[in-house]
């Protein structure tokens, strides 16, 4: 679900940075409020997990499109809301800069669809109710799933909503919410029964993890390490090798589009800043679209070619293992630093003013 520059006026792109940043800044500070050193590792390493696992599109019988898991509620079930929004928008903006997926413009846009919606909305007004603490599985797996389908709904009735307040005049209100939210209906599904499978199997093994989002932080530490490992290997194999199985079909939103404009290149106007952002992505996208960058020659001679080797599954490439792997430790990374971040000056803070227990 991640938009491009095409769908949005500089207008509403502003705004919507304006409100992601308020957004991270909000998060920063609840996060130093409570951050639980147990979280910081964990941060950097979902990210990488979630990463990889938006690279692999699955195909939607029938339609002829496809849609990738999103993985914020999984971060929100795991870390809280505030530190998985932190983790999400890391991703995100990650994804945009080095990978052309989803534009600088519209990367407000993409940080509120797929980080607010989930982390702020589904999480704790459907799962955390569902759910309420309990651990018994079947509450749980309820609470997954419906708040899963709930914030791939809101994302895409969100997504229509920005096209039309940006005055995209060639995607109709009506229609496009009409193929957006029945094709992320099946999507947020999907997503609900993985996130429900993972969930469930954390409640058998690791409980602790799941309390751990939501209790205070100061509790006794847990040994998480072995956890850690089994995430990193994970998430290195669906980067570097499980990326060559996802589907060639176009994503929810592309297949929306498609639909409605013949499969035709919108003809928005494009405005200055949309020229000038689009040209800082392509000097910075050192991958895009997941794969080595091509010359004006090779991109040449690849469109007299017949399709056959696109067209073949799994597509095994060395540019989407390289870009699963880089991605992924660039999100690892920089959420990890995010924490760590928030973490020296949670620790600073005392030092030049009250005590937290100062009366």
């Amino acid at each position: 679900m991640h938009m491009a520059d095409a769908l949005i006026s500089p207008a509403v792109g502003g705004t919507m940075w304006a409100a992601a940043a308020g957004l991270t800044a909000y998060s920063a500070r609840q996060l130093k409020k409570e951050m639980d050193e147990r979280k910081i590792p964990l941060m950097g390493v979902l990210g990488a997990l979630v990463f990889a696992a938006q690279m692999i599109n699955f195909t939607i019988p029938g339609t002829g499109s496809s849609g990738h898991l999103e993985g914020a509620m999984v971060l929100a079930i795991l870390l809280g809301p505030y530190a998985a929004f932190l983790t999400m928008a890391s991703i995100l903006t990650i994804q945009a800069l080095f990978f052309a997926d989803g534009g600088l413009l519209a990367l407000g846009c993409n940080i509120f669809n797929m980080g607010f919606l989930p982390c702020f909305v589904a999480f704790p007004f459907v799962y955390k109710k569902i759910a309420a603490n309990s651990r018994g599985q079947k509450r749980v797996v309820a609470a997954a799933v419906a708040a899963s389908i709930i914030a791939l709904q809101l994302g895409a009735f969100a997504v229509v909503m920005e096209t039309v307040f940006s005055g995209i005049s060639e995607l109709p209100f009506r229609t496009f919410v009409l193929l957006m939210l029945p094709i992320h209906l099946v999507v947020g599904l999907v997503e609900g029964f993985v996130t429900a499978s993972l969930a469930g199997f954390i409640l058998k093994t690791r409980p602790e993890l799941l309390e751990a989002a939501t209790q205070p932080a100061g509790s006794k530490g847990m040994p998480i390490k072995p956890v850690l490992i089994t995430l990193v290997i994970i998430a290195a194999l669906t980067g570097g090798i499980l990326s060559w199985f996802a589907s060639a079909n176009p994503e929810g939103l592309e297949w929306s589009i498609g639909r409605i404009s013949g499969n035709k290149p919108l003809q928005s106007s494009e405005s200055r800043i949309h020229a000038l952002l689009s040209g800082v992505q392509k000097k910075i996208a050192v991958f895009p679209d997941y794969n080595f960058r091509k010359d004006k020659a090779e991109e040449s001679a690849k469109s007299e070619r017949p399709q056959e080797k696109e067209d073949a599954w799994p597509s095994v490439n060395a540019g989407t293992s390289v870009s699963g792997l880089l991605g992924g430790g660039m999100s690892l990374v920089l959420a990890g630093l995010i924490g760590f971040g928030i973490r020296i000056f949670q620790r600073r803070k005392p030092a030049g003013g009250r005590t937290p227990d100062a009366g």
